[in-house]
């Protein structure tokens, strides 16, 4: 049976998107952050391949994940948990796996007790993990393999909030000198201050997503999803399309139905309605918009401006890849790439290039 789309996944992409962060950071060095099931990609692939490129040091969010890389990478690469030594887990479980705890609060520091190396996570503005600087001192907190921060609004070059984390982050290294210190996420490494330090931890960047929002994105497509056209159909003006009737066809339309919906990772809002345009997918060369309420299983496209003969049942729609920008997608449906990549649905096909 043929599935009702088709993720493709080139490997060849995500090793050049790394290798072009590395050379955007040198000489600092470059991880790679492959949580969430490496942004959707599939640990088991995107790890081996970023680890060929030439990554070493990566991060995960949970303990398990990172069970889930140690098989897929070897023993060789350093693997960081940025969640740090969770609850209920103990600091064998982590050291069994070679995995280093992210720790951010005295009470994770003592549970810890020196088992093993552990990166100290120190809150420089996002009030969710890590120690306040004011409370950073080395006489009670043994030195750590990294000196960690994340930046809160990075991908705005303009916000304050960069260039006091900034300062607040050059204030925690004087209380660790020496200690390898990393603060760039994807969009820190373009900030203008090139707060790159000793390494930079891109995620969203390497699987394809732009970095530098409202500029070129400097990054390769990495995930390509298309579907086939199940049915064409035509809708006389006044008549509406999908659930509660959101969308109107103004004139004689042309609608094409998609097997793809919420069940499947595309955001439930994201069809054009009345009040509001939606994103677009292309068909047959032409971006044509998504119109209608989402459906658990099916989404609809208004392709009235094609050509009769171009589009027709296993005709493709590419919803996103190399010619429909992610993050033009996501945005457009009210939602950011990062959702839409990791939301993906386990139905479609998964096609991989490369690697």
């Amino acid at each position: 049976m043929t599935p009702p789309g088709r993720l493709t996944l080139d490997l060849d992409a995500l090793a050049d998107n790394w290798r072009r962060l590395a050379r955007e950071v040198a000489p600092a060095a470059c991880a790679a952050v492959i949580k969430a099931d490496a942004y959707g990609i599939g640990v088991d692939r995107a790890a081996p391949a970023l680890y060929r490129a030439g990554a070493r040091i990566f991060f995960v969010a949970h303990a398990a994940e990172g069970v889930q890389a140690r098989a897929a990478l070897g023993p060789q690469a350093r693997l960081f948990v940025l969640n740090g030594l969770e609850s209920g887990a103990e600091a064998g479980d982590y050291l069994g796996a070679g995995l280093a705890p992210v720790i951010g609060s005295f009470a994770e520091y003592a549970r810890w007790d020196g088992a093993g190396p552990f990166a100290l996570h120190v809150d420089t503005g996002m009030n969710r993990l890590g120690f306040a600087l004011a409370d950073l001192d080395p006489a009670r907190l043994k030195a750590p393999a990294l000196l960690m921060s994340h930046l809160v609004s990075a991908e705005e070059w303009a916000a304050p909030s960069n260039a006091r984390q900034i300062a607040a982050f050059d204030q925690a290294r004087l209380l660790f000198p020496g200690v390898t210190a990393s603060l760039a996420n994807s969009s820190g490494i373009f900030l203008p201050a090139r707060p790159h330090y000793d390494l930079a931890r891109p995620g969203y960047a390497l699987y394809g997503g732009n970095p530098t929002p409202g500029r070129e994105n400097p990054m390769k497509p990495v995930a390509t999803l298309e579907v086939s056209v199940s049915q064409v159909r035509w809708v006389e003006p006044g008549e509406t399309v999908g659930y509660n009737g959101r969308w109107t066809a103004r004139r004689r339309s042309r609608i094409a139905v998609l097997p793809m919906g919420y069940a499947d990772g595309i955001p439930f809002g994201a069809g054009s309605t009345d009040a509001a345009p939606g994103p677009e997918v292309r068909i047959a060369g032409r971006m044509c918009p998504l119109v209608g309420r989402i459906s658990m299983d099916l989404s609809l496209a208004d392709v009235t401006y094609l050509p009769e003969g171009a589009v027709g049942p296993g005709t493709r729609a590419e919803v996103f890849g190399p010619h429909a920008a992610l993050d033009t997608f996501a945005g457009k449906a009210g939602t950011i790439g990062y959702n839409v990549l990791t939301g993906l649905g386990k139905r479609y096909e998964r096609v991989v290039k490369g690697g």
